[in-house]
């Protein structure tokens, strides 16, 4: 059984290769000769379907498992920075993002030449991952790509939570879409220099995980730690709602990684399999390790678990065997575990949410777990394992100089126009529910309350909350 599986994975994969990359440089315009010449409904009913899911991870899977982990003076706060990453973002996208990351002949970006879907109408058509390739609309293809685009800067905001400043978020993850996230989605799908070097990178281990994650640890060392971070204990206000959360990522995680096939097909079956595999053995890893070592399985460990699992298989979930797939999940847990419980501390960092520990070292592990479990390789003529590790190599090396470099520098340029990052003292400590958005999640009254007063009801639930990790 598992030699046929195996067998079976080799041959969709080798569409996850060529065809894939080769579907995201022509989904824009109805192809010439041999193209698809009409739309296939069933890969575009599975498209739509995991378009939506995919926003699900967003709105509101990540919302509520980041909103659950900080203090529940802030959790408004964080649902606003999701909903706003869906508000800003998708605006950009529709104006330039997508045609800066999936048009033009270049190596590190792309053009202006899909600009406000210019040239894309409801009849534009574009190829899947089928052979011979079968038509889905590229406006879908474009909504698809937009929630990839959507999540990837939100996910930032857990390096930073609780003293950020909201307008200088809002006007950083408009930047770094634009500077690092559509640069990056180019190079690595649209055409660029580490799609033609081979580069496996289904669906966004390096453009998703690494870049947000890697950016994520400069943002939290610019804008600096939390007040207390290192003194006072800061626990999660509401583990239920992180693993709720969790759960709503593991689910909507299907479209953000079966939908990359761009098809009904064997290929996205295999992604579907793929990343449920390697979560399991994430969260079975991660539970086992904390009972070794602590005496005591905990609900936080094996949510964090879901999600490291989810960022690892990101990348490989087209190209690794079932088997393949636990190995990817059994590696992030002891590798992330590691970040999150020995590295941090010792680094001194205030990574509130752990997004540098997750996806930044998770993605970095799948995408060389990539090459290291691949049962085909990125470029069209099969290379061995070690030609495919170094070809992931320079693609994970280039990810994490180019992103935090960029964040840098964006931040840098905020820093000047905005005075500072992050928010007063007085308003930290006030939480930033009502500081910023004169509301409060929970009130002893019922309902929100306005106009900076009623702070009883967060700040008095802060009392008592819990920490991550």
């Amino acid at each position: 059984m598992w030699t046929s599986l195996f067998a079976t994975s080799r041959r969709n994969c080798g569409i996850a290769a060529a065809a894939f990359a080769a579907a995201l440089l022509c989904a824009s315009t109805a192809l010439a000769d041999g193209g698809p010449t009409a739309i296939d409904t069933g890969d575009t009913a599975w498209m739509l379907t995991s378009t939506a899911l995919v926003l699900l991870m967003t709105l509101p899977g990540l919302a509520l498992f980041y909103g659950g982990l900080v203090r529940a003076k802030n959790v408004l706060n964080v649902f606003m920075q999701c909903f706003v990453a869906a508000g800003a973002i998708g605006l950009i996208w529709i104006a330039v993002g997508y045609s800066l990351a999936f048009s033009g002949p270049g190596d590190f970006v792309g053009n202006l030449d899909k600009a406000f879907m210019n040239g894309i109408t409801p009849d534009s058509i574009g190829a899947n991952t089928m052979t011979p390739p079968r038509g889905i609309p590229e406006y879908v293809f474009v909504m698809f790509q937009a929630m990839f685009a959507i999540i990837t800067p939100a996910l930032i905001l857990g390096a930073v939570a609780e003293r950020m400043k909201f307008s200088a978020f809002l006007a950083f993850i408009s930047l770094w879409l634009i500077f690092v996230y559509c640069p990056l989605a180019y190079m690595v799908w649209g055409g660029g220099w580490i799609f033609k070097a081979g580069g496996i990178d289904f669906a966004g281990g390096m453009v998703v995980h690494m870049s947000s994650g890697t950016s994520a640890l400069i943002a939290a060392l610019m804008v600096g730690k939390r007040k207390g971070f290192g003194r006072e204990p800061m626990p999660p206000h509401s583990v239920p709602l992180c693993l709720i959360g969790a759960g709503l990522l593991w689910v909507g995680w299907f479209g953000f990684n079966a939908g990359s096939a761009l098809s009904a097909s064997g290929l996205a079956a295999l992604a579907f399999l793929n990343t449920s595999t390697a979560t399991s053995a994430a969260v079975m890893t991660w539970v086992g390790i904390e009972w070794i070592l602590r005496g005591k399985p905990t609900a936080l460990g094996a949510a964090t678990a879901a999600v490291a699992g989810l960022v690892a298989i990101t990348p490989a979930c087209g190209n690794v065997s079932p088997m393949g797939s636990i190995a990817v999940g059994f590696g992030v847990s002891v590798i992330c575990y590691c970040a999150v419980t020995y590295l941090k501390p010792v680094g001194g960092y205030d990574d509130s949410l752990d997004a540098f520990g997750v996806h930044g070292v998770g993605g970095a592990w799948g995408a060389l777990a990539s090459g290291l479990f691949c049962a085909t390789y990125g470029t069209p003529a099969e290379a061995s394992h070690a030609q495919q590790v170094l070809i992931q190599l320079k693609g994970i090396g280039f990810t994490a100089v180019f992103a935090p470099a960029m964040s840098f520098a964006i931040l840098l340029v905020l820093r000047f126009a905005f005075g500072s990052l992050r928010v007063s003292e007085e308003e930290e400590f006030e939480g930033l529910d009502l500081s910023a958005h004169s509301e409060s999640a929970y009130s002893i009254g019922g309902g929100a309350t306005l106009g900076g007063h009623g702070g009883h009801g967060a700040e008095g639930a802060a009392e008592l909350a819990p920490a991550h990790h």
